[in-house]
């Protein structure tokens, strides 16, 4: 079903419309010639600021009528046109406004107001059938252009309603209405999803794979939209668009120079490729969140170093330039590079330079996240590599899952060819691609372009305004002798000359300025020591609550909360957290994020903290964890609960042995790619943990938290690795010590062996 003017509402702003006299009449035929003769529908509001709120909460406003005329009333304080004009500019550039006042009226009307509105309508002068035939070509026009290319040719092949004689095989969803089970998902998604659902053999939306046509024409727009040079939709997820990039430019034996902080999919790249891994090592601090690479590894004399003590690469081929760097930007804890700084550092040292951008997709549209991201424009820089971006548009925009961009901008003195990259596009991408993918990213890319800016002031100050509130209740309740969970984040900003409490900052300045979030050395609240200048910022919507027990200097407190604990609980109260530490969990504030979200996530917390006080105990607390594990947690209290493990990470220092785990890059033994063929070759046996010592593990281990690999496969656990070793015994014990606390650890398989979880991982066969 089409959707028609009926769905994109006329808002009309007057207080004169219920009047008995000559304006209140002629608002009421206007609205009736708009709704019975031109089919429009109507929402009437009586007031500026209840017309703010109905826009600031309404997408689908189709146009907007503001009576000028509106007499001023009361001290003064009401909002003014100009304000709602103001209010609605900035969310929408596009949006058709009129403004209705009488033929005099235009005289007392600004100049910066007449710039921003489309057309001035006399509401005395001319007669309602003219005005509502004008609103409605205004509100056709809009509609027309709310629908990107793509998505546009979707919506009216849909509305064709043609009989399919090609794939998919429910052929528009009439499949789905031959058996009951088909009906129910027929009903639940609705008729528009199956007739959407199209196949390539439909010439109208072009082609994915050549890149031609409307579909083609997307992705070119997303180029101009989003500052690259070309722009590939990838169907399969980041992952799959990291897999093109390095297929595109690696061969086998090649050196890539690899972020040891990276997504897994990077390391399955030099599986693929069969390239020689060198790797940074990122920084940690004493919470045991993931920091940035030191600038200084970016140097071509260290990259020399690294691969000159390379044990695995041949003497003959450490000459050879490094073919690729990946570096992950932002950070899983919300560290964003300054990647003009970094070009300047690489210059030639690198032959490509890949930025792996899967939670940042956002960046360039808003001014406080300038020259942090890949693609940024930067004049300053004579020489730099060709630039790779992968985004996960789907993660904090709005395509479908799975759907992501491909992002690439030449270098000064190398072009990607895109013929030659198109090769190892299709060799990763499905001949039948999913148009509703394709189209969601069309129309994530024409909502960035058209109210980006707008999106990200929201998602910002939500965001602000929560550390705020946070920070708040945390002095407060410390000001009573108590605790509170607290946020990583700056204590202090230096504002209008003065040193400043973070939550006494004006929240306009903290949204629309970059400093306040640029790490520094000189205040160190975020535990990075010799952290370089103008080289790494803070997300702000990326929020990190840190839980008592531990301090910033690493030691830890007599008591203290894991973060598991209270992500659990906030779990079994339908809030989901992005990622937990020990002493720390994650939640991401996307442009999807509303208040009353935020409302119950802090009413969650202090329920969290009311319940810990009174050691309620965990049948009421975690019912379903003490229904599993009764022999372990029944009768246990929250209270003890969290002192008892709490207890357990100190006296085994759990932090410590993590720290020491992931300050080493074991010494390998073999390519990964080398390690995945004896997977292949069956050439691998299962290993207990207990057994591992001086063994080769085939696959990469890589333990939650923190998500990074603590080895890669054909890395030797040998007793350069033991700190590794005694990290992995550490969280088995655990393990068996806190069931239902198991971490997600990839590589590592679980058996029960005499009533205790043992972990075992394929190791090369002796």
């Amino acid at each position: 079903m089409k959707i028609t003017k009926r769905s994109w509402p006329v808002l009309l702003v007057s207080g004169q419309f219920d009047m008995p006299n000559d304006e209140g009449m002629r608002l009421r035929e206007l609205e009736s010639e708009l709704t019975e003769v031109q089919k429009c529908s109507v929402i009437t509001s009586y007031s500026y600021e209840d017309a703010a709120e109905i826009f600031i909460s309404r997408a689908d406003l189709g146009t907007i009528l503001i009576d000028w005329d509106l007499p001023e009333e009361g001290t003064g304080e009401e909002m003014s046109p100009e304000i709602l004009l103001e209010t609605i500019r900035k969310r929408n550039l596009n949006i058709p406004v009129c403004l209705l006042t009488e033929r005099l009226g235009v005289k007392k009307i600004p100049t910066h107001v007449l710039e921003n509105i489309n057309e001035c309508l006399w509401k005395t002068a001319d007669t309602s059938e003219f005005l509502a035939g004008r609103i409605e070509a205004l509100l056709t026009r809009y509609i027309q252009s709310v629908y990107p290319d793509f998505f546009a040719q979707i919506v009216n092949y849909s509305a064709a309603y043609k009989y399919a004689w090609h794939t998919p095989g429910h052929m528009g969803g009439e499949g789905f209405l031959k058996s009951p089970a088909g009906v129910a998902m027929h009903k639940f998604y609705g008729e528009n999803m199956f007739r959407a659902d199209l196949s390539i053999s439909v010439p109208e939306l072009g082609s994915l794979l050549d890149h031609s046509g409307v579909a083609g024409d997307a992705e070119k727009n997303s180029a101009r939209v989003f500052g690259s040079d070309m722009t590939y939709y990838v169907l399969n997820g980041t992952s799959h668009a990291n897999q093109i990039i390095w297929r595109s430019q690696l061969l086998r034996d090649d050196i890539a120079f690899v972020d040891r902080n990276c997504h897994k999919s990077l390391n399955y790249a030099m599986v693929i490729t069969e390239a020689y891994p060198v790797y940074m090592v990122p920084r940690r601090n004493k919470r045991g969140i993931i920091g940035p690479c030191r600038l200084s590894e970016f140097s071509r004399e260290s990259i020399s170093q690294k691969i000159e003590e390379n044990r695995l690469i041949p003497e003959e081929k450490k000459q050879n330039s490094v073919k690729m760097s990946a570096l992950t930007n932002s950070t899983y804890d919300g560290l964003c590079y300054n990647v003009v700084n970094i070009k300047k550092q690489l210059k030639k040292s690198v032959e490509n330079l890949h930025f792996d951008e899967a939670w940042y997709a956002y960046a360039r549209f808003h001014p406080i996240y300038t020259d942090h991201f890949a693609m940024t424009d930067d004049d300053v820089n004579e020489e730099h590599p060709p630039i790779f971006s992968s985004q996960s548009t789907h993660k904090l925009l709005t395509a479908l899952s799975q759907a992501s961009m491909l992002h690439i901008k030449n270098g000064s003195h190398a072009a990607i060819n895109p013929d030659e990259f198109n090769e190892s596009y299709m060799m990763h991408s499905s001949t039948s691609p999913q148009y509703s993918m394709i189209a969601s990213l069309d129309v994530a890319t024409k909502m960035m372009e058209d109210s980006g800016k707008g999106l990200l002031d929201d998602a910002i100050l939500e965001a602000v305004t929560m550390r705020q509130k946070v920070a708040m209740i945390t002095r407060e309740l410390r000001g009573k002798g108590e605790w509170f969970f607290a946020m990583w984040q700056p204590e202090k900003i230096e504002h209008e000359g003065k040193i400043k409490r973070f939550e006494e900052v004006p929240s306009s300045y903290l949204c629309e300025n970059q400093a306040p979030w640029i790490l520094g050395a000189d205040d160190n609240w975020h535990g990075f020591e010799d952290i370089e200048d103008n080289y790494v910022m803070l997300d702000p919507i990326k929020l990190t609550f840190t839980t008592p027990g531990l301090y910033e200097d690493g030691t830890m407190e007599e008591e203290g909360i894991p973060a598991s604990v209270v992500t659990n609980y906030l779990i079994n109260h339908g809030i989901v957290c992005e990622k937990t530490d020990y002493y720390s969990f994650l939640l991401l504030n996307s442009i999807g994020t509303t208040k009353a979200k935020q409302g119950s996530f802090l009413s969650g917390l202090l329920k969290f903290k009311e319940l810990y006080g009174k050691n309620v105990s965990l049948k009421f607390v975690q019912p379903d964890l003490v229904r599993k594990f009764p022999e372990v947690y029944d009768g246990t209290g929250l209270k003890d609960h969290c002192r008892q493990m709490h207890k357990y990470i100190k006296n085994n220092k759990l932090l410590d042995k993590m720290q020491a785990a992931f300050q080493i890059i074991p010494d390998q033994a073999m390519k990964p790619a080398e390690a995945y063929h004896a997977v292949v070759r069956k050439n691998v046996e299962y290993v207990d943990l207990d057994d591992m010592l001086d063994r080769i593990p085939a696959v990469m281990v890589v333990p939650y938290p923190p998500g990074i690999p603590v080895m890669m496969g054909g890395e030797i656990m040998d007793s350069k690795a033991e700190p590794i070793y005694e990290y992995l015994k550490a969280l088995q014990d655990f393990e068996n010590l806190f069931p239902g606390y198991e971490s997600d650890i990839h590589g590592v398989e679980r058996v029960e062996r005499e009533g205790k979880n043992c972990f075992r991982t394929l190791c090369i066969r002796k």
